[in-house]
C-alpha cells in the first residue's frame, strides 16, 4: 500500500470513527410517557458526502449506518460502514440517553481505535463530542424527516471536516 493510500485510510478512518461515534446516540430506558429523541433514527440509513483535508483535497465518501435498540435496558447500538477511494471504515458505538444528555463509547474495528462520546439532544437533533487517543471531533446531527445531515469538525487533525447526507431506507 502506498504512503498516500495509508494516509487516506487514516484520514477516512478517523473521520468515520467520529461520525459513527456521534451518530450512535440512542436511548437508555425511558419512562412510559416519554418518547425517545432517538426513535426517529432507528433502522438503516444510506448516503454519501465529502471529507475535507487540510491540504485542500476532498474525497467522496459513501456510508451505511444502522441503529438498533434491542430493549429499554440496553444502550443504542450504532454501526457505521463507509467506503472511499482510500479505503473503508467500520465503527460501532453504544450510547445511552438520560435527561437530554448522551454518553457512550465507540470503537473503529480495523484500526482498533476507541473512545468516549458525550453530548446533548438539541431541538433539531444532537450535538456530540467524540474523543479518543487518536481522534477528537465535534459533530452535529440534524434529522429532517427521512433525511439525516451530519457535520463533523475535527480538532488538531489533518482532516478539516466531513459532511454526510443520509436517507432512511
Amino acid at each position: 500500500m502506498t504512503v498516500t493510500a495509508r494516509r487516506g485510510l487514516k484520514r477516512c478512518g478517523g473521520l468515520l470513527a467520529s461520525l459513527l461515534a456521534a451518530l450512535l446516540a440512542l436511548p437508555a430506558p425511558a419512562r412510559a410517557n416519554d418518547v425517545s429523541p432517538f426513535e426517529k433514527l432507528l433502522g438503516r440509513w444510506v448516503g454519501e458526502g465529502r471529507l475535507g483535508v487540510r491540504n485542500g483535497d476532498t474525497e467522496r465518501v459513501k456510508c451505511r449506518v444502522t441503529y438498533l435498540h434491542p430493549n429499554a435496558e440496553e444502550p443504542l447500538q450504532q454501526t457505521i460502514r463507509c467506503a472511499a477511494a482510500s479505503g473503508s471504515i467500520e465503527v460501532r458505538s453504544w450510547v445511552t440517553h438520560e435527561a437530554g444528555k448522551l454518553t457512550g463509547t465507540w470503537e473503529e474495528l480495523e484500526r482498533k481505535w476507541k473512545g468516549d462520546i458525550a453530548g446533548a439532544v438539541t431541538p433539531r437533533g444532537f450535538k456530540v463530542a467524540v474523543q479518543g487517543e487518536n481522534l477528537r471531533a465535534n459533530m452535529d446531527i440534524i434529522v429532517l424527516g427521512a433525511k439525516q445531515v451530519i457535520e463533523i469538525q475535527f480538532i488538531e487533525s489533518s482532516l478539516i471536516g466531513l459532511t454526510l447526507i443520509l436517507e432512511k431506507g
